[in-house]
């Protein structure tokens, strides 16, 4: 397979998914894994909307250094596939607020999810915006060999969530 083969493999998992699992440590190195539902801008940029008093959001505060995994858990034994990335997480404010839960707020609908606003991601809402950046991509080399992760070239353009 070639790095376009597994960059066309790595899209079209990103692209076909609704989940992500987040996998983040503690100060102390304890690590936690979270599925959530996300949005992305091209497949380099990620978001989602969680409380800031969930394991995986504490754990980000004090630690943004994450990786994510996106895999179609319904295909057959010895089919699956999957894209690792690691990134860098942070909870959304400021500016990229306003972008960023549009981008969110317009794959939630086309999810069949409510629409999403500011208004429910700060103040006195309980919850807030969060956004990985992923450094790299890869996939399963489907080799034969248990576990061998190739590099999937994958470009940050492309489909808006």
């Amino acid at each position: 397979m070639t790095g376009h083969d597994r960059g066309a493999v790595a899209r079209s998992i990103i692209d076909t998914n609704l989940y992500m699992v987040l996998a983040t440590a503690d100060e102390a190195g304890r690590p936690w894994a979270s599925p959530v539902y996300f949005a992305n801008s091209g497949y380099a940029e990620f978001f989602w909307v969680s409380s800031p008093d969930a394991t995986h959001s504490r754990n980000i505060a004090t630690r943004p250094q994450i990786s994510i995994v996106i895999f179609d858990s319904q295909v057959p034994i010895g089919t699956g596939q999957g894209v690792y990335m690691p990134a860098v997480a942070e909870q959304v404010a400021g500016a990229e607020l306003e972008r960023g839960i549009k981008i969110f707020s317009q794959r939630s609908q086309a999810h069949g999810g409510v629409p999403w606003s500011l208004d429910d991601v700060q103040g006195e809402a309980g919850l807030r915006l969060y956004r990985a950046v992923a450094e790299e991509h890869s996939v399963l080399a489907k080799d034969g060999s248990p576990d061998h992760r190739v590099a999937a070239e994958i470009t940050t353009e492309g489909r808006h969530a």
